[in-house]
């Protein structure tokens, strides 16, 4: 019979962290392996997953040696956590982009620009072939932002591609999974699931993400080992790019929702009332008519704390790697 050691509960500790972070859009669940001093070992353990002595090992039904070998007890106690922490805190994200929209993504603003400015300090050795490869970066950020539709399919074949996509951003310092899920329109959709339990979507979503760990990991790793200044360079970029996508005043209809929803209203009346307004701002009205835009000192107060929290995340990091 397996014991639940000291150690098990630790790692599944560090991974409720890493779940929280992969919540939050602008904090990278690899930052937080990284400060709690499992990074090095969550990409031994992919790579390990990927490597052809594990399967060898798992096609000549040798298991226990299969199981040490690809880390099992850390990889396992660590999934726990980042599950538990998904599924205790995806309510929470929910209810706050509902009925504070501007605060929230000001908040995620503040994370992500935050992040970008530490990626690019981070980057040494700047030379005329590095700024081209951030500007490059930029502008696919900003065309992909910008040319993605407002709202993407919920089918189940684009769930699961977005699941491929999210998860391989995990194990990148600085790059956020939950920001991914932004730029392809999935974030709330998906934190919606997980509150509502959509056994479906998250299957699907699931299933999405074992695939693009497995394929893409090696690959990852490969970038990183052999090109990783040109890689985080262009990653930098896009990052720097995308935040078009999450100006906390983009969807002002939600603003609007929210506004309505803090005046007592219900959600449906709320609903109703948004659109109505839209309907107005479509025939040729403001949306600063409605006084839906005058939560700017807020919006700057949560950008400055996610700013703040990014600071203290990489202050963190530096002197674990100390």
């Amino acid at each position: 019979m397996a014991v639940i050691s000291v150690k098990d509960f630790i790692v599944a500790a560090k991974g409720f962290a890493m779940g929280a972070a992969n919540v939050v859009p602008g904090v990278s669940g690899g930052t937080i392996a990284l400060i709690t001093g499992i990074y090095q070992e969550l990409v031994d353990s992919l790579n390990a997953l990927m490597s052809r002595p594990a399967w060898s090992l798992l096609f000549h039904g040798k298991l226990r040696e299969f199981w040490r070998y690809i880390h099992g007890p850390f990889m396992l106690a660590l999934l726990l956590g980042v599950v538990v922490s998904i599924f205790s805190l995806a309510r929470l994200m929910t209810a706050a982009l509902t009925n504070y929209p501007v605060q929230t993504w000001a908040f995620f603003f503040g994370l992500i620009i935050a992040s970008a400015v530490y990626m690019l300090y981070d980057i040494k050795g700047w030379n005329i072939g590095a700024v081209l490869l951030a500007i490059a970066g930029a502008v696919l950020g900003v065309v992909v932002c910008t040319l993605s539709p407002a709202t993407t399919p919920d089918d189940l074949w684009f769930i699961a591609i977005c699941g491929a996509i999210a998860i391989c951003t995990m194990i990148l310092p600085g790059i956020s999974g939950s920001f991914i899920l932004v730029i392809l329109g999935k974030y709330e959709y998906i934190m919606n699931a997980i509150g509502t339990l959509n056994w479906p979507v998250l299957i699907v979503f699931g299933l999405g993400c074992v695939v693009g760990i497995l394929a893409f990991a090696k690959f990852l790793h490969w970038l990183l080992r052999d090109y990783e200044k040109g890689t985080m360079l262009v990653l930098v970029g896009f990052v720097i790019g995308s935040l078009v996508k999450v100006w906390p005043w983009n969807d002002m209809e939600a603003v609007a929702k929210a506004d309505f929803i803090q005046g007592g209203a219900s959600a449906e009346q709320a609903e109703i009332a948004a659109g109505n307004l839209a309907q107005l701002v479509a025939g040729g009205q403001s949306w600063s008519n409605f006084g839906v835009e005058r939560h700017l000192l807020g919006a700057c107060i949560w950008a400055a704390v996610g700013i703040f929290v990014v600071w203290a995340l990489e202050t963190l990091s530096s002197g674990k790697a100390k």
